[in-house]
Parts: C-alpha cells; sequence; structure tokens
C-alpha cells in the first residue's frame, strides 16, 4: 500500500504529535522528541537546538506503507547534511539509502515528489545550518565564503545546490559517537555540537577536493553555474522530449564546448547520461507506485524503444522492469 499526502497535510499530522512530545534530557529543553504519527509508521524524530540557526535531529522510525509527500515549490532556508544508516529516500535531486548522505544548500526547493520506501526502518542524522553560522565559521575577513562552498548559498529564484556521497568510514565513526553520546546538560550540548562541526568538517574537505579537481579543467563564473542548473531544469522539463544539445545551449545562452564542460563540472557526468539515468529512476518510481503496462512507463520517461528500455533498467537495476514490477507487487 502507498499513501499520498501533500506536505501541508504531512506537517499536520506531525503537528498533531507535539502534545505527545518528550524530553529525553531533564537538564535540556532545547532537546525534544516527537513521536512519529501512528497513522505512517512508528518511530520518534529527536530535534536537538545546539545553538540558534544550529540544529541536530536524528530519526529513528518504521514507514508503516510507502509514502508519497506532494511538495510545493518553496523557499529553503536551511543547509541540510542527511547521514542515512538505513532508510531509502527519493525525490527529484536525491536518491540516498543506506550508508550515504546527501547536503542540500539554500535557495528555491522546486516542486517536487518525494518517496520513502517502508521496505528497512529509517535511521539518519541531521544537521541543518542557516547561512549566518556558514559565514560565521567559514568566510573571509570580506565576509567571502571559499569557492568551493559559494554554491551552497544561492538566492530564492536559484534551484539549490545538491550533492549526494557514499559516506566515508570516518563519517559513520563520528555519526554514530553522535547516536551515542554518553552525556546530557551542558557536556551533552557542547559533544554534539563539536560531532556536528566534525562532521560538517569532512563534508567541506570533500567540497574542497571536488572544487580543486575541477578547477584543474575549467574554472566557472557563478553566471555560467547557474545556466548549467538551468540547462538541467530544461532537460527533466522536458524529459518526454528533450531538446537536442544545440538547442539547450542557445536556450541557456551558452556556447556548446562550454555548456558540456559545465555540466560535466558541475554533475559529474554528460547532460544526457545524467538525463539517462534521470529517466530510469523515474521508471523505477512508476513501476515502485502504480499499476501502469512496462510500454506505458517507457514512454512516459522518454524511451522511444521498449527494448533499449529493457536493457538499460536491467543494467542499471540488476532486473528486467517487468521482473521488477511483478517483485514490487508481491512485496505489497
Amino acid at each position: 500500500m502507498t499513501i499520498t499526502l501533500s506536505q501541508q497535510g504531512f506537517d499536520e499530522l506531525f503537528e498533531e504529535t507535539v502534545e505527545r512530545s518528550q524530553h529525553p534530557d531533564p537538564d535540556d529543553v532545547m532537546d525534544v522528541v516527537y513521536k512519529y504519527p501512528r497513522r505512517l509508521g512508528q518511530g520518534y524524530w529527536r530535534r536537538i537546538e545546539l545553538r540558534q540557526r544550529l540544529e541536530l535531529i536524528i530519526g529513528n522510525l518504521q514507514m508503516r506503507d510507502r509514502m508519497i509527500i506532494l511538495q510545493p515549490e518553496q523557499e529553503h532556508d536551511w543547509l541540510e547534511y542527511h547521514f542515512h544508516f538505513s532508510g531509502e529516500h527519493h525525490d527529484k535531486y536525491r536518491t540516498v539509502a543506506g550508508g550515504e548522505y546527501s547536503f542540500v544548500g539554500s535557495g528555491l526547493d522546486p516542486k517536487q515528489t518525494s518517496y520513502c520506501s517502508d521496505k528497512n526502518s529509517f535511521l539518519e542524522v541531521n544537521i541543518l545550518m542557516q547561512a549566518e553560522s556558514l559565514y560565521s565559521f567559514a568566510a573571509n575577513q570580506q565576509g567571502q565564503l571559499p569557492q568551493a562552498l559559494q554554491p551552497w548559498i544561492r538566492q530564492s529564484h536559484q534551484t539549490y545546490y545538491c550533492r549526494c556521497g557514499t559516506a566515508t568510514p570516518a563519517m559513520h565513526t563520528v555519526a554514530r559517537q553522535i547516536l551515542k553520546c554518553p552525556y546530557q546538560g551542558i557536556a551533552k550540548r557542547l559533544y554534539l555540537e563539536g560531532k556536528a562541526l566534525e562532521l560538517m568538517g569532512m563534508l567541506v574537505a570533500q567540497e574542497i577536493e571536488i572544487n580543486d579537481g575541477n578547477n584543474q579543467l575549467h574554472t566557472l563564473k557563478p553566471d555560467v553555474v547557474e545556466r548549467v542548473y538551468h540547462a538541467r531544469d530544461i532537460l527533466l522539463k522536458r524529459l518526454s522530449n528533450p531538446p537536442s544539445f544545440m538547442e539547450l545551449s542557445r536556450a541557456v545562452g551558452l556556447n556548446d564546448y562550454l555548456l558540456k564542460q559545465g555540466f560535466r563540472q558541475v554533475f559529474g557526468t554528460t547532460a544526457f547520461n545524467y538525463l539517462h539515468h534521470y529517466r530510469l529512476e523515474q521508471a523505477r518510481q512508476l513501476l515502485d507506485y502504480g499499476d501502469l503496462k512496462v510500454s506505458e512507463i517507457a514512454n512516459i520517461v522518454g524511451f522511444v524503444s521498449h527494448s533499449y528500455f529493457t536493457a538499460a533498467y536491467r543494467k542499471k537495476f540488476g532486473l528486467c522492469p517487468k521482473q521488477y514490477q511483478m517483485q514490487q507487487k508481491k512485496s505489497v
């Protein structure tokens, strides 16, 4: 079974749980546990405000059913680091499972559909930081962030920065230490703040390493990066009928060489390889959710050749689409 909720409906369910919240640390009123709505599953979210504009959230829950949340376009104010020990989450820009992490910057959170699996319990550590805190830690005397971190902060009309990755052993260690914190009161707060910043430090180190590697190829100006993201958005909006690369270049005002280099640097792959894998991920979600025929799904996500779709799907997910669909129906 699949439950579909609007973002507002999901938030209202959580508001109903506030009166049943708990304070696990009697010496810290800013450490609150919110029970997960019984309609959706069992477990809790634990929210600890470490300092103003810096929060730690621990999620430990089991979904009752698969869940789809329909999210409206909205402004995204927080920088969010999500570390997943277990559980799966998918949306337009992220696919994160156990042993992986995602990072989302500030900017425009576009209208999208997110999906949460009920197959495995969720256990995750989330660090939320507002832009002011990042500047207080990382800005130079002129108030500028290092080049590698500048994409993290975007205007409200610009789609937010997002990157997913496989957690390193060091990240696992620190995230596990957060879960096993042995202290209470002020000692706990200092310990957890240090660990949260340690995880963020590891993320920053990766960003700088990636940025240095990109700079060896080509240094992109902020305006070019914005146009590359615009090109990505055009591709995803025209999923079943994408423009040619030359049309895409003209649409965003970049020559084809610069767009090609820029797309590789920003997303780590070519524009149409990115589109290819996005189509397959969308197909997987359609196979999860509905009773559409495989041929219909292939057409929806833009595959003209059904045999090519089957071969590409098997290569990415290990099963042909029909086998995957039958497997999902048996698990419901």
